[in-house]
């Protein structure tokens, strides 16, 4: 980004010259642009405002009056007769055709004029009708003349099919006035000279309509029918604006700015209201608008200018407004000119220090007001008012706004409030409603740097009183070797007493207590080396057997070597309180070292507040564009952490605690993988070499970071075999002088040696010593493209930025569109660089090709920080004491991982919980299987067994969690989604319980519910998948609840056959017997009468079998379906 104007000094590259003003400065607002339409008049496309605007200009009227104004030019005082003109409105409403009776009276040979003109709130006097006619015969006689005033349909009627945008006037003036007639060419003056000569003129107004009260206009059309029909459902219905005021809200919580470059970035669209972005439009050459924001600084800048709030257009350019800190305290304010320059300003006051203030600047015009007010009540604390006589431009919607640090300014050191922007207001601070929302967190913010300065005092006095006893230990006591070896080994002494009251050691016993047992290592020690060595001692204590119960003395020294500025000491804080880590759980306290941490630009702590802002969880709001300026901070330092050979780091690995086998090969320098890879890599295996020295070189697989060791298997490797990964890892390492001393000759060899070999690296190594060394930009890009073809993401890095520094051979400029394209595919194929510059665009929006996308952003830039060399050194510290069975280290340094957001450690921690549930009970004051698991299954790359872990939470309930079916089908569905059999398994046991899918969770698998209609058809399909998707090559689960499956279904189907036959048999046997037992009857009633003396038959049988109703057979048709054993994770 260049500098330009007087503000920064700053050449711009390009200067847009400012619209040509036609009519004054102000003015130019009145006049339509050439070509579109007049805003006030509704904004609607220009084919419904050519009846408006088809006339010249006409300049608004002044005073309403329907009075005649009588006007005598001097040369005709003597004449007696007085010219008058008045007209009368048959109708007062505004019509198609409204009929006007005009009386006037000519002295004199004239023409007489009538003009209607309409206004709104945002365009003023726009001719809608003008007629005019001559009177030379009838002089001195008062005459009448009826006029059919034609309105544009636009203004009169609703909107219908023809009549698409209808429009809204609030004033309607309807004048007319008498001009003596002096020439024959007076009907060809144009209107606006014609009115300056009027003897005599008179206006009246007429009451508009407003749009959805006015009638249908009578086409005399005929529609078709489905267009009449389609215009008849639409025709009554009332379109609502959108509710949209100019209040923004940039910030609504607390940010903490460590000074560096990077911020918050926040993009205005355009209004949608149309009125409200007329007005904006109007107000680009002249600003209208308010910013309040709380700030409290911790320092002023060290550089020349630190970025508060500033606007960056879309030529990458300082806009209006950007306000800066200076290094004295006080405010730069730059503004863009209209005329294409820059203006700055510089307060005369200077802002607080260690307070928390709210800053207004409001700019109205040319004038700009800036006024600062401390406290929760606001006292006033400076105000200046400044004058220009300059037109800025302003245009908020033509770039982007930062809060903080860019890649162009690094940001102030300290902690920013709730910000807001009034777009198209000009106000008060005494009108501004702008509070501190989180009050509390702030005071701890102020309390916690009043306690530190009283901390760093008493370090700097310890210090400095210890080296002057130092220097003086001769003359107190005698030297001989007995008090040497006290004064090296033992605890320091001093012949002065320490300048501290009783009051004080008694505020700070455990600082004391650690600074006896602190002796420095040097006489220039700094107050933050003493933080590093106090937090090297509670560190020490937490790494003991049984070190979290120690805690109780851990906090206090934690505390103050936070107040020295260490502030690893501040996310150990954040992560104990947040999680109640054997402390009692406080969220406030959780906040305030997090934020802190943030601030001193700790790796750890910046994580996690890009985490909690990405989900929005812990109390944090959800806010994409906060996350990213914390994730950004640290994917930048990322790249330059892989490359430094020092600190705490080691290789960021996805090594699961569940999967044995990578478990397996982690080892030390002396475990058996290591030796045994040192024995084959001395036998000249170069497969070997190479894994050694990349293991030694980034801190892999468990082995410490060894980087001298490392280059000594690389030149090994290089010189002894003809391997062309060593050669070229070798070559890479001369270039850059990595442990060894710089060879570039030699480098060049190699690297050429192994472009020979085909190796696609060495190639775009090629090609970056003639770019860096040489500065032969064709031979660069001639290697480039070539490596870039055979697939090498640092090549398509590389030609990026030969297309954004425009140096490309052959192409003239830059050209940031195909910058774009190679920085997408380096980042695509795990290009660190490119991936930044990914997000960059997407949080920007400045490139049509990146659309802006916070979210996006933030997983980019996100993916980036979790690959920080400091985070892999926690991690593998928690996996060496997890391998080693310390359960407290291991629970310690997987919780701190854990709360920074990465995935891998988070779903470890839940597995450590699960093997050690009394551990987590114990020591954790939160759920910590159900925070975990839940956690991580909103990541981008979560697992699948994460997600049947939370599915089976979700179906047996947890702790305080109740059951939840619905989500347990999501949960499972997801995990079938990955491919993981278990889910199709969980899934369909619940269907055999009873349990019913969604159809968008079978939309969501690809189960089409028409095909699958009923649940034996869907259990089918699930199981056919799962058994597709399971990696046994046994009979596994799946295959066995397939078969199942199967064989109750032929079982059922034979089942249902065999029961129809038998009751087919049994019904068809009692209709025979029934109609037997009556022809039986029949025949015995028509026998002969029974013999005298013997007793009729009484016993005539009947029918009557006892038989069973025939069995509901719908329920066969389904398969029984057996109680099924419950879902398992």
């Amino acid at each position: 980004m260049q500098r330009r104007g007087a503000g920064l000094g700053w050449p711009r590259q390009q200067q847009q010259q400012p619209p040509p003003l036609e009519v004054g400065p102000r003015a130019a607002a009145m006049a339509p642009p050439s070509g579109g339409v007049p805003p006030g008049l509704g904004g609607r496309p220009a084919c419904a405002l050519l009846l408006l605007c088809y006339l010249n200009f006409v300049p608004s009227l002044g005073r309403q009056t329907s009075l005649t104004t009588s006007v005598t030019p001097k040369a005709e005082q003597s004449v007696a007769y007085t010219d008058f003109i008045y007209f009368t409105v048959f109708e007062g409403n505004v019509r198609n055709i409204s009929e006007v009776s005009v009386e006037y009276l000519c002295s004199q040979p004239c023409v007489v004029n009538l003009e209607a003109v309409v206004s709104s709130d945002f365009r003023s006097s726009i001719p809608v009708y003008k007629k005019r006619w001559k009177n030379e015969k009838h002089l001195h006689t008062s005459r009448t003349h009826l006029v059919h005033v034609k309105f544009p349909s636009i203004m009169v009627y609703r909107d219908d099919y023809f009549i698409r945008h209808s429009i809204s006037v609030s004033v309607v003036v309807l004048r007319a006035w008498i001009t003596h007639k002096r020439s024959s060419g007076d009907m060809k003056v144009k209107w606006e000279e014609n009115v300056l000569h009027a003897v005599a003129k008179n206006y009246t107004l007429l009451k508009s309509v407003p749009p959805f009260e006015r009638p249908f206009k009578d086409h005399q059309v005929c529609l078709e029918w489905n267009m009449d029909y389609i215009w008849s459902l639409r025709a009554n219905k009332i379109p609502q604006c959108p509710f949209e005021n100019d209040v923004v809200t940039l910030l609504g919580f607390l940010y903490a700015s460590s000074g560096e470059n990077t911020g918050i970035v926040k993009k205005f669209p355009r209004f949608q209201n149309r009125e409200l972005e007329a007005t904006r439009h109007q107000r680009i050459d002249y600003p209208v608008f308010t910013v309040s924001l709380w700030l409290y600084l911790l320092h002023y800048c060290k550089a020349h200018l630190c970025g508060i709030l500033y606007f960056v257009d879309s030529n990458e350019m300082y806009g209006t407004p950007s306000v800066f800190l200076t290094k004295e305290g006080n405010l730069h304010v730059q503004m863009h000119l209209v005329k294409g320059e820059d203006l700055a300003v510089k307060t005369k006051f200077t802002l607080p220090l260690k307070e928390w203030f709210r800053l207004d600047i409001s700019f109205n015009g040319g004038q700009i007001v800036v006024s600062t007010s401390t406290g929760q009540d606001l006292k006033s604390y400076h105000n200046q008012t400044i004058s220009f006589q300059e037109d800025f431009h302003y245009n908020d919607t033509a770039g982007y706004f930062i809060i903080g640090g860019s890649r162009y300014v690094a940001g102030i050191e300290g902690f920013f409030g709730p910000l807001k922007y009034y777009r198209l207001r000009t106000l008060h601070p005494a009108q501004i409603f702008n509070p501190l929302l989180e009050k509390q967190l702030a005071e701890q913010i102020k309390l916690y740097y009043e306690r530190c300065t009283e901390v760093q005092e008493i370090v700097s006095v310890y210090t400095s009183t210890v080296q002057q006893a130092g220097r003086s230990q001769g003359t107190c006591d005698l030297q001989n070797s007995y008090l040497n070896l006290r004064r090296r080994y033992g605890r320091p002494s001093t012949c002065r007493a320490f300048p501290w009251e009783k009051q004080l050691r008694a505020q700070h016993p455990s600082l004391f207590q650690a600074l006896l047992e602190t002796v420095p290592t040097s006489q220039n020690e700094s107050v933050l080396g003493i933080g590093g060595r106090i937090f090297e001692k509670a560190v020490e204590r937490l790494s003991r057997v049984g070190g979290l119960h120690q805690m109780s003395s851990v906090v206090p020294l934690l505390m103050d070597s936070s107040c020295c500025g260490y502030h690893k000491a501040s996310y150990y804080l954040a992560v104990f309180y947040e999680t109640g880590l054997n402390v009692p759980q406080n969220q406030l306290q959780g906040m305030l070292y997090s934020l802190v941490g943030g601030q001193g630009s700790e790796r750890l702590s910046s994580m996690n507040l890009g985490y909690k802002h990405y989900q929005g969880v812990d109390d944090y709001p959800l806010d994409w564009e906060l996350s990213y300026a914390y994730y950004s901070n640290i994917a930048t330092k990322t790249p330059l952490d892989q490359h430094t050979l020092q600190g705490d780091q080691a290789y960021v690995e996805a090594i699961r605690l569940k999967d044995d086998e990578i478990l397996k090969v982690q080892t030390k320098e002396d475990g058996d993988v290591f030796m045994w890879l040192k024995h084959e890599a001395t036998r000249g295996n170069a497969a070997a070499q190479q894994r050694l020295a990349q293991m030694l070189f980034w801190g892999q697989q468990g082995v410490a970071k060894n980087p001298e060791a490392a280059i000594e298997w690389y030149a090994k490797g290089a010189l002894e075999t003809e391997d062309p990964a060593l050669i070229y890892d070798y070559a890479i390492v001369l270039f850059k002088g990595q442990g060894v001393k710089k060879n570039r000759r030699l480098a060049l060899e190699l690297m050429k040696k192994a472009a020979s070999k085909g190796l696609h690296q060495a190639v775009n190594g090629l090609g970056w010593y003639y770019h860096k060394f040489k500065k032969n930009y064709v031979k660069a890009a001639k290697y480039w493209l070539k490596a870039e073809e055979m697939g090498n993401p640092d090549a398509s890095y590389n030609l990026g930025v030969l297309y954004l520094d425009g140096i490309f051979p052959g192409v003239p400029g830059r050209n940031q569109t195909l910058a774009g394209e190679y920085f997408h595919k380096a980042a695509q194929g795990g290009h660190i660089e490119g991936t930044l510059w990914c997000s960059l665009y997407y949080i920007t929006g400045n490139l049509e090709t990146f659309p802006r996308d916070p979210e996006k952003a933030v997983v980019w830039a996100k993916h980036v920080a979790e690959k920080n060399g400091y985070l892999g050194h926690v991690i593998r510290k928690g996996l060496n004491a997890y391998l080693e069975g310390s359960w407290h280290e291991a629970l310690l340094y997987y919780v701190l991982a854990a709360e920074t957001g990465i995935e891998v450690s988070q779903t470890n921690l839940a597995h450590i919980c699960e093997e050690r549930p009394d551990l987590a009970k114990r020591y954790l004051g939160v759920n910590c299987v159900w925070r975990y698991y839940n956690f991580s299954v909103f990541q981008i790359d979560a697992p699948s067994f994460a997600y049947l872990k939370m599915g089976d939470l979700y179906y047996y309930g947890h702790q305080n969690q109740s059951q939840d079916l619905e989500l347990s089908v999501q949960m499972y569905a997801q995990a079938a989604l990955d491919g993981d059999s278990q889910g199709f398994f969980n899934l369909a046991l619940l269907i055999e319980e009873g349990a019913i899918i969604p159809h968008h969770i079978l939309d969501f698998l690809e189960i089409d519910p028409t095909i699958h209609s009923n649940n034996v058809s869907i259990l089918q399909e699930l199981y056919e998948r799962c058994w597709n998707h399971s990696s046994e090559e046994s009979l596994s689960p799946c295959t066995l609840a397939w078969l199942y499956l199967h064989l109750r279904l032929i079982w059922g189907a034979v089942l249902h056959s065999a029961l129809t036959y038998f009751l087919g048999t049994f019904l068809l046997s009692v209709l025979i017997a029934w109609t037997v037992q009556y022809f039986q009857s029949a025949s015995a009633n028509r026998s002969s009468l029974t013999p005298a003396g013997a007793s009729p038959d009484t016993t005539t049988p009947t029918a009557n079998p006892a038989v069973t109703p025939a069995a509901d057979t719908s329920a066969q048709d389904q398969p029984t379906v057996a109680n099924s054993p419950e879902p398992r994770g």
